[in-house]
């Protein structure tokens, strides 16, 4: 990968410690609050530029830092870097992020949306399950969490995953969503495609992005978002 360090713009408080993170408003200077959520290869300039198009879109949106300045370079340092993630120290920083998002004079949303790929799409479900009414609505992109008792979610949900995923098989998030659905009072959605695994990320850093894919995806999930982050 090219990135050499994380993308950082905000620091904030969580747990006793400093975060940072990539922070973008809108160009009117406010709108309601979004965490947006890495894959495994850290807080690259992709996800720089996904908070970016999400600034533009209407959303204060907040990319916390999960791996401490760091990036990976291949798979395989991804993958050791995911394995090595604190899980809850990633879930302070995360809720961290909630607190000063919603801190944020910037910030007109009582509650926050959250969005997140590959590893970051877990994370998403994993910090609605955890922050409950905090989070209004939760759109993972082709990750699923371990453990997360996803009946407990009280987030409205849209998930996207791909139908030629040799990660995260397409028949483990139907399952998934099939218990999401189980829940009352809460919408669930889950759009399918026939594509690779991360095919939103435009880098293309596996050989998988699918530009049609991923414009579905991103007017089904910005849309979702802004009809329910208030």
């Amino acid at each position: 990968m090219a990135d050499e360090q994380s993308e950082h713009n905000v620091e904030f408080p969580t747990n006793g410690t400093t975060a940072y993170g990539y922070l973008e408003t809108p160009e009117g200077g406010t709108g309601p609050g979004l965490i947006v959520i890495q894959e495994w290869w850290g807080l690259t300039t992709h996800i720089a530029d996904v908070t970016k198009r999400l600034a533009a879109e209407g959303f204060v949106a907040l990319a916390p830092d999960l791996y401490g300045n760091r990036v990976a370079h291949d798979g395989e340092e991804a993958q050791q870097m995911m394995q090595e993630l604190d899980e809850r120290a990633a879930a302070k920083i995360l809720s961290g992020a909630i607190d000063y998002l919603t801190g944020l004079d910037a910030t007109t949303s009582s509650t926050v949306g959250a969005i997140g790929f590959c590893m970051g799409g877990g994370f998403v479900l994993s910090l609605a399950e955890q922050a409950g009414d905090q989070v209004s609505a939760a759109v993972p992109f082709y990750g699923f969490p371990q453990g997360v008792d996803l009946e407990a979610i009280t987030a409205d949900v849209q998930g996207h995953y791909a139908r030629e995923d040799q990660m995260l098989g397409i028949e483990d998030a139907r399952e998934a969503f099939h218990r999401l659905e189980s829940r009352d009072g809460a919408t669930t959605e889950l759009f399918e495609y026939d594509a690779g695994h991360a095919f939103f990320n435009d880098e293309d850093l596996i050989g998988t992005y699918d530009a049609e894919a991923a414009a579905q995806a991103w007017e089904r999930a910005t849309t979702f978002l802004r009809e329910r982050v208030r």
